[in-house]
């Protein structure tokens, strides 16, 4: 959802070719709404359907002292997806950016109030690109891997406490034939560090399974260009990262099962919230309790700020 409305909205790349904070507004809106509506269709179905949202773990970092402000902008942006797709109070800084790009009341109380944030799993991806310097005019480049995935999911872990899944990652295999298996090491001794300090982890995903197409210029061009990515290459030969995850999965297979943090969703479920009373029962329940209006939410901030 993130990557889509950036991509889309703010670098003026995919879909709508905007270049805007409204049109990132609006394009992250309707993402989240889109991706809000399925779930509730699917649990009206399947009520013990859990969902697992791969959206993009970023962090920017400020270039001088002049480019903070910039970047804890940036920062707080990043987040606005998963604040609306798992009801999370939004900021007042982000709340009047909202606000001020399109977003309704009515709009904000949706997703304020949904409460589907117990069927999912907070799926996050890492790649070298994730991470940005900033600049003091609010412009940005790629700062390579600085803090790498395990901080990086700890600043979003602590936010809204639920497992995770690391579900994309990859580098090209590279002239030396060795670069992508040492980057599926990299990300593996991560996510077991994460792990290993209390997250609940309960996924790895290399992406993708073959070579990718036209990646090299997200997919903006129709070059045909094949990006060795992939496990296996268009032929479904596989290729040494392939085979590096395969003797992953069978080195630790009979160690992860025995030894996992969290084997079961939902986690840690609040007392208000019965296992048994799925978002089906509560769409149809009176109404009571909605959520609360958000320009008393706005006042709660700023006193909160003050105090």
């Amino acid at each position: 959802m993130y990557i889509c409305a950036m991509f889309s909205a703010r670098h003026g790349w995919w879909n709508e070719q905007e270049r805007s904070d409204r049109a990132f507004v609006t394009a992250l809106k309707h993402l989240v709404r889109a991706n809000i509506l399925a779930m509730q269709a699917i649990l009206e179905v399947r009520h013990d359907a859990v969902f697992v949202q791969s959206e993009s773990s970023e962090y920017y970092h400020a270039s001088t002292p002049a480019a903070i402000h910039a970047a804890e902008v940036y920062n707080a942006q990043r987040f606005l997806s998963l604040d609306l797709n798992y009801g999370r109070r939004i900021d007042s800084e982000m709340y009047e950016f909202l606000m001020d790009n399109g977003l309704t009341r009515e709009e904000y109380k949706f997703f304020i109030g949904h409460g589907l944030q117990h069927h999912c799993i907070m799926g996050n991806d890492y790649y070298a690109t994730n991470e940005h310097r900033v600049e003091e005019d609010g412009s940005t480049r790629p700062s390579g891997e600085v803090f790498g995935y395990d901080a990086i999911t700890r600043l979003y872990y602590d936010r809204y406490h639920l497992p995770v899944m690391h579900t994309e990652t990859n580098l090209e295999q590279g002239p030396r034939g060795d670069e992508a298996v040492y980057w599926l090491w990299k990300q593996w001794a991560n996510v077991m560090l994460v792990r290993n300090t209390g997250v609940p982890i309960v996924g790895f995903t290399w992406y993708s399974l073959t070579d990718q197409v036209d990646w090299d210029s997200a997919l903006r061009e129709s070059r045909g260009q094949v990006n060795p990515l992939g496990l296996y290459d268009l032929d479904r030969r596989i290729r040494p990262a392939g085979e590096a995850y395969r003797d992953l999965i069978r080195s630790w297979r009979e160690v992860l099962p025995t030894r996992s943090v969290c084997l079961t969703v939902p986690l840690d479920i609040p007392k208000s919230w019965s296992p048994f009373e799925t978002y089906a029962h509560r769409h149809h329940r009176s109404r009571a309790h909605e959520a609360a209006d958000p320009d008393r939410q706005m006042m709660e901030h700023h006193q909160e700020e003050r105090s």
